[in-house]
């Protein structure tokens, strides 16, 4: 009854022109009756952290409102004096609200003085709760707007909330939520933002300074030119009451007032831009796009979206930093940023599925219009239409792709998937095909490339004819054995293969032919890599040959706590069954060698990238790929610990005129791959 009683007198004191019986019909309305007893406070917004697979490189920051709750044991003293003093000298003595206070407004407003509303700490706090927890536009605008209902609704609120918590508890969750401008919302924030400081460090003069600011963070903002001496006079102002409530002595108060106030703030970088000059854009853009895909975290891309930059998460990301820096270096040792054509490198763990490094030639961000680099798109189309290429800047994932980014054709490394196809269907390492330097399949094929209306693919080299077996065939790229072989089994088994191993086919037309296997019957080049695919779904993959056949979902998480400490199961290793342990084990043993190493029960007899077993000085496997006139030019290898996956392509262009060069490609991913296995122990493959 006092809180409502109080409320007529600030309703009166606020609108003074507003008859007494009409505050009364209002005060008494039902809607008023009808509040809830209990406040129903839902969390403020909490700044989300994303970490290194260290645990403790800070990588980003996802937010909406910069804002990390901190204990009130966490807050200096003086901030909690601070804030007291300038907002409600009372707040110790009252129960939520100050009658005195009422009356005080009541009697200054119908006097002419400044208005004031007599608004206690804990009617603040309840606005701001109202206004956090609110589910619509309007209930924001309800909160926070100078009404009768809303001022009495305080009040009851007020007095409940008294009754619930203790005054300590009250000031934690006032400090913790009110906004200090310049970005910073609740006291850790403005600690940071203001002096590049925790909240258990601030001293007198900056405890004045942020409590002041708290009332209208844009007017007493001490960064402009405005603001400056109104941030000032009213710092000094909280100072003097913190003296005169014998919070600080007159001596401590004097001191305070000659510490300069900082006429600048530092507001935080936050998203996967902001982290692009240490080369972490792309990885980042990739745990991005994977939150907004997880329906565990909301229904719509939206809802993911505010949950992650409002939820206060802690997430320990599967990058290693390490193998990032490398793979970052061998690319730029070999294709500046603004080349037009991208080389860019995957790197997966096997049997977890977990993302260890992306890196290309180019810096995350958006074009700058003003830099002479940023030149217009290679592909002609595009440049009539003044679309800009995709270097030196680019945000698109150019490495791990999109509806937007299929990807490219990678050539032979498909052969693998050939490979596996015909061991699932019962053919042997040792299967023996006579490949002939041109075979004509029995695919048709109505393209000026064609024999007599089939598909008829050659071989690089004159030497690559004659008996092949898998390891012989694989080790030098036969195209004229692997076409054969896929005719014998059915495309569409290999195709299928490649779906099972991770293959995406975002392109539509691949889609299509992937998802019908009647079409997918009569794909005859699909062995030699003319789908589009990324370097991750080859590195995933190849990884599933070093996992004993076991696919894993490419993950960048190794975890994720709430803001409570508790940890979710979100992105932890998803893995299948994609082939048997004997099928991927035998595979494996052919597919090393392209990469110079040795098979353990056949002989390989030639390789097209024989210098890889020898610079990684581990056991390898692997394969190279290559399209039609070198216009991609890629490298998978892999250990049991990692594999790489490069591809060297345009991504603005797939009809370029380039021809691409494994001299570029193959060395940044065996490099990357030796990097990283340096110091660690030799571990062969199992035997088939």
């Amino acid at each position: 009854m006092c809180g409502l009683l109080a409320g007529l007198a600030v309703a009166s004191a606020a609108f003074p022109a507003v008859a007494m019986a009409g505050l009364a019909a209002k005060v008494g309305s039902e809607e008023l009756q009808e509040l809830p007893t209990e406040l129903i406070e839902q969390a403020s917004p909490q700044v989300t952290r994303v970490y290194a697979s260290d645990g403790k490189t800070q990588i980003a920051l996802m937010y909406d409102e910069f804002r990390s709750d901190v204990p009130l044991a966490k807050v200096s003293q003086n901030m909690q004096d601070a804030i007291v003093a300038a907002e409600d000298h009372k707040f110790f003595e009252h129960r939520g609200v100050d009658l005195k206070g009422v009356a005080r407004a009541f009697v200054n407003n119908n006097q002419g003085g400044g208005k004031q509303g007599a608004s206690t700490l804990t009617m603040q706090y309840v606005r701001m709760a109202l206004a956090y927890s609110a589910t619509d536009p309007q209930q924001v605008v309800d909160a926070t707007k100078d009404t009768v209902q809303r001022k009495v609704s305080e009040m009851k609120y007020a007095v409940q909330v008294e009754k619930e918590l203790t005054k300590q508890e009250i000031l934690e969750r006032y400090l913790n939520m009110a906004p200090f401008g310049n970005g910073a919302y609740g006291i850790s924030a403005a600690g940071q933002v203001y002096f590049g400081k925790s909240p258990a460090n601030l001293s007198v003069a900056e405890s004045a300074l942020l409590a002041g600011m708290v009332k209208a963070p844009t007017a007493f903002d001490p960064t402009t030119a405005t603001g400056y001496p109104q941030a000032l006079e009213r710092r000094d102002y909280i100072i003097d009451n913190m003296r005169d409530l014998d919070q600080i002595t007159a001596a401590e108060a004097t001191a305070a007032k000659k510490v300069k106030v900082p006429k600048t703030a530092t507001r935080p970088s936050r998203g996967c831009v902001s982290v692009a000059k240490n080369h972490w854009g792309f990885f980042c853009d990739y745990f991005y796009r994977w939150w907004l895909s997880q329906s565990a975290f909301g229904e719509t891309s939206y809802d993911r979206e505010r949950l992650l930059k409002n939820g206060g998460y802690r997430i320990v990301t599967t990058l290693d930093l390490d193998a990032q820096s490398d793979a970052r270096k061998e690319i730029t040792d070999r294709q500046s940023d603004d080349n037009r054509n991208a080389l860019m490198l995957a790197a997966v763990e096997p049997g977890t599925g977990a993302v260890r490094a992306l890196a290309a030639n180019r810096k995350y961000g958006i074009d700058d219009a003003d830099d002479p680099r940023n030149e217009l798109s290679s592909n002609p189309d595009l440049a009539g239409k003044g679309i800009r290429g995709t270097y030196p800047n680019t945000t698109n994932p150019i490495i791990t792709g999109s509806a937007d980014v299929p990807g490219y054709q990678a050539g032979s490394v498909f052969k693998m998937f050939t490979m596996v196809a015909a061991l699932e269907t019962g053919r042997e390492l040792d299967t023996t095909i006579y490949s002939p330097q041109r075979y004509k399949s029995g695919y048709l094929d109505s393209s000026s490339e064609s024999c007599d209306g089939y598909y008829c693919p050659g071989n690089a080299s004159s030497r690559e004819s004659g008996n092949f077996t898998m390891w012989t065939a694989f080790g030098r790229s036969v195209n004229t054995y692997f076409v054969p072989l896929q005719e014998e089994i059915g495309a569409e088994k290999v195709v299928d293969v490649a779906k099972r191993f991770g293959v995406q086919f975002r392109d539509g037309d691949d889609a299509n032919r992937a998802n019908d296997p009647g079409q997918a019957h009569e794909w005859g080049a699909f062995t030699l890599g003319v789908s589009a695919s990324t370097p991750l779904d080859i590195a995933s993959a190849y990884a599933t040959l070093a996992a004993d056949g076991k696919y894993c979902t490419p993950t960048p998480i190794e975890s994720i706590t709430t803001a409570d400490g508790t940890e979710i199961g979100a992105g932890q290793p998803d893995c299948t069954t994609a082939t048997t342990k004997e099928v991927a084990r035998k595979a494996l043993d052919a597919a090393r060698c392209p990469v110079g190493d040795r098979a353990q029960l056949g002989d390989c007899a030639g390789a097209t990238a024989p210098q890889v077993r020898d610079v990684v000085g581990h056991p390898v496997f692997g394969k190279t790929g290559t399209t039609d006139n070198d216009k991609t030019a890629a490298l998978v290898v892999g250990t049991r610990s990692l594999v790489v996956a490069g591809y060297l392509a345009n991504p603005d262009w797939a009809g370029h005129t380039d021809r691409m060069s494994h001299s570029i490609v193959n060395p940044a991913v065996y490099e990357t791959l030796a990097d990283y296995m340096e110091g660690r122990p030799e571990e062969d493959f199992p035997t088939p």
